[in-house]
């Protein structure tokens, strides 16, 4: 530790410590630009210029290490002489519209101009104007009012791990744009937006529709995967206009992936569904939400004194409170066929108990890991936040990255061994082979027939030397018609090299499902359910015929039924054919609740905006319902006094260790990517992600 004097205040700090880093742990206060705590140091826009005792000349806080003994001056005549000469060059090519500019009344250039600027401008020539560039459909560009800070391009380069921007030209005719016209195609990349100082790079969804002095912010929880990432949501008369990050370093830090961010568009689709309605006689009629719910419950107490089988099916982005009210709801009328897993094949393994998919380290961790075994997954689009974190390993610790896929997908960190010649399964079950060789393991009898070859003997070196390891399986595993096998063959490898075996969740409450219980303790799964064609069912936030591996099955199911109740944010046509009644419910942003992320962390949030139309919150619908038929405890007046009764529930982990497997065949090509901008109705209704590249699973991220 050193002490240095800043502005006569003395300030203990650690010796090599950046200046501007101290001065702002102290809340001393120093204009920049180009510095950003989570990027590189460029010192290129030199606005922090500084007046260090003993240097000739005024320093650059951000780039000046601070020594024991140092004096600096921040408000001195010659560190502001400094400063507003910065300014003025910043000026000089800068545009004057700010009345034009979207960025107008959160621009950092705006605030610090007012400071260190001048009323009237010395610099008399024409000046410099650059062509934009169309980056894609989530970031508008108008580099004319660039400041060369290069935060975006250092961004790219170290965040996302895609070199999409950079600079081209010196001086004033240096500019930042893409290579040869392409668009940014980063699942991060709406990052560049909140890290731009100026309005250079603005969100193209939310440019002209409102200004930042008008908007009303809350604080909430992205509501679209696992990771739980802090946002703030921002409103205006009652819509929500944009979401950005909320700093949380011990999750998303200061980052939000494009899918968070930009979502919220399906929020205002025009296929909300914003009244009751019930179908009679082939047509659809708007009632009141009396008639609505009297017609719900006497049609499902029709199929059930016909001891005909009911089946309840959610989507895992609904709350827990939501969800543990319409597993309470089902479970009080005798229904056991409860089900959120719709995207997986393969049950064979329920009978044993049902694991909680769960990243069993702190999210921080991550980083620390010296070997990484990724299984079955598309990180970078199944939770970008998450692979942020596994990239800072690699990158920054020297981790060795491992991939076992079904076919060569592209990551932006550097990966040790990406083999997929044998297809998934068998290639993971050749290194959990060799794994168990090395360490002289010869319990496992039904994997001693496989023969690893060389890479995977050369992967199992790898795994075996680790220090500090993890294995994470992922979607596409999760979608594997041999997805129990693939359980029992990572676990074999976690516990010979005492790794951190991660079964990852997808969405955004499917944790907090396992810990309700909404799953089919003594019922059908949600496979069971649709191949055997029930009599009703009750399906909340859920489009079957898309939210299923195999939509058409369930789509076939839901026509077969006699009585179909779905409670929906959104109308469609397809939900008409086969539904009975419509329930309208709020969105995440619309509704108070909470969500458990990927570790396990119980998160709740507050409505940051009234629902529209006449749609009601969902655990307020089965509150009533569960009082119209005579159950006992559903009288809550708040989400608080529902969440206290599931505080207490805990994660269930399963040893799949002793379980003995028969090794299928290569199935691989059953598996499909499926795009991060399909996994809920909300995204599915987001225009501005489905005109990304991403939206298209069949060429999403092929290397």
């Amino acid at each position: 530790m050193v002490k240095v004097e800043i502005n006569g205040q003395i300030v203990e700090a650690h010796e090599g410590d950046m200046l501007i880093d101290v001065a702002d742990d102290a809340q001393i206060s120093i204009p920049r630009f180009c510095y950003h705590k989570k990027l590189s140091i460029a010192a290129n826009c030199r606005m922090c210029l500084v007046e260090v005792e003993g240097a000739w000349k005024a320093l650059p806080a951000c780039a000046t290490p601070v020594t024991d003994g140092m004096k600096v001056h921040t408000k001195s005549a010659k560190a502001i002489a400094a400063q507003k000469s910065v300014m003025e060059f910043l000026l000089i090519n800068h545009p004057l519209d700010c009345p034009i500019c979207d960025q107008g009344g959160e621009c950092e250039l705006q605030d610090v101009a007012m400071d260190y600027g001048d009323d009237v401008s010395r610099y008399s020539e024409g000046k410099r104007v650059v062509s934009d560039r169309n980056a894609g459909a989530l970031i508008k560009t108008d580099m004319t009012r660039c400041i060369h800070c290069t935060r975006c391009v250092r961004f790219g380069q170290e965040i996302a791990g895609m070199k999409e921007l950079g600079s081209t030209g010196r001086s004033e005719w240096m500019s930042i744009g893409t290579y040869i016209e392409k668009s940014i195609t980063s699942e991060m990349s709406g990052n560049m937006i909140d890290l731009c100082p100026v309005g250079a790079l603005t969100s193209k969804p939310f440019r002209y529709t409102a200004r930042a002095w008008e908007l009303k912010s809350h604080s909430s929880i992205a509501a679209h995967d696992s990771m739980g990432s802090n946002i703030s949501v921002h409103s205006k008369n009652g819509r929500v206009k944009r979401v950005v990050p909320r700093t949380n370093e011990s999750i998303n830090e200061v980052w939000l992936s494009d899918r968070d961010r930009f979502a919220y568009e399906g929020l205002n689709s025009e296929d909300r569904l914003t009244q009751p309605m019930v179908k009679e006689n082939g047509q659809w009629i708007p009632v009141d939400w009396e008639t609505a719910l009297k017609v719900t419950v006497e049609g499902l107490q029709k199929e059930l004194s016909s001891s005909k089988e009911i089946g309840v099916l959610a989507s895992a982005n609904s709350t827990l409170e939501e969800l543990h009210l319409l597993q309470k709801l089902a479970r009080g009328l005798g229904v056991e066929n409860i089900d959120f897993r719709h995207r997986q094949v393969d049950f064979s393994d329920d009978e044993i108990g049902f694991h909680t998919p769960l990243l069993t380290q702190e999210i921080t961790a991550v980083e620390k890991a010296d070997v990484i075994l990724i299984v079955g997954s598309y990180l970078r689009k199944e939770l970008p936040i998450l692979n942020h974190r596994v990239r800072n390993a690699v990158v920054s610790n020297a981790a060795k990255a491992i991939v076992v896929n079904p076919e060569v997908l592209e990551f932006n960190f550097n990966l040790e061994h990406a083999d997929t010649e044998q297809g998934m399964v068998s290639e993971l079950a050749g290194i959990t082979k060799a794994v168990l060789d090395i360490s002289g393991n010869t319990s496992q009898e039904w994997i001693n027939k496989v023969a690893p070859t060389e890479c995977q003997k050369e992967i199992a070196q790898l795994l075996c030397k680790a220090k500090s390891g993890s294995i994470m399986v992922g979607q596409i595993s999760q979608m594997h018609p041999d997805f129990s096998t693939i359980k029992v063959l990572t676990a074999l490898i976690a516990a010979q090299i005492s790794a951190n075996l991660n079964i990852l969740p997808m969405a955004a409450n499917e944790v907090g499902a396992h810990l309700v219980n909404f799953l089919p303790k003594s019922g059908k799964n949600s496979s069971e359910m649709i191949s055997s064609s029930l009599s009703a069912y009750i399906n909340l936030n859920l489009e079957p015929e898309k939210d299923f591996t195999h939509g058409n099955t369930a789509l076939s199911a839901m026509k077969k039924a006699n009585f179909v109740v779905n409670l929906t944010v959104f109308d469609s046509n397809a939900q008409r054919e086969y539904a009975d009644v419509l329930l309208p419910i709020a969105a995440f942003a619309e509704t108070a609740g909470t969500f458990v992320n990927v570790t396990g962390i119980k998160q709740s949030f507050k409505m940051s905006v009234e629902p529209q139309g006449d749609s009601k919150a969902a655990w307020k619908v089965f509150r009533v319902l569960g009082n119209m038929f005579d159950l006992e405890g559903f009288d809550y007046t708040h989400t608080n006094e529902v969440l206290r009764e599931v505080l207490d529930n805990q994660t269930t982990q399963i040893d799949f260790t002793g379980i003995s497997c028969q090794l299928p065949k290569n199935n691989d090509s059953e598996v499909e990517l499926v795009s991060p901008y399909a996994m809920d109705a909300l995204v599915r209704r987001a225009p501005s992600l489905q005109a990304t590249p991403d939206a298209d699973a069949a060429t999403m991220g092929r290397g």
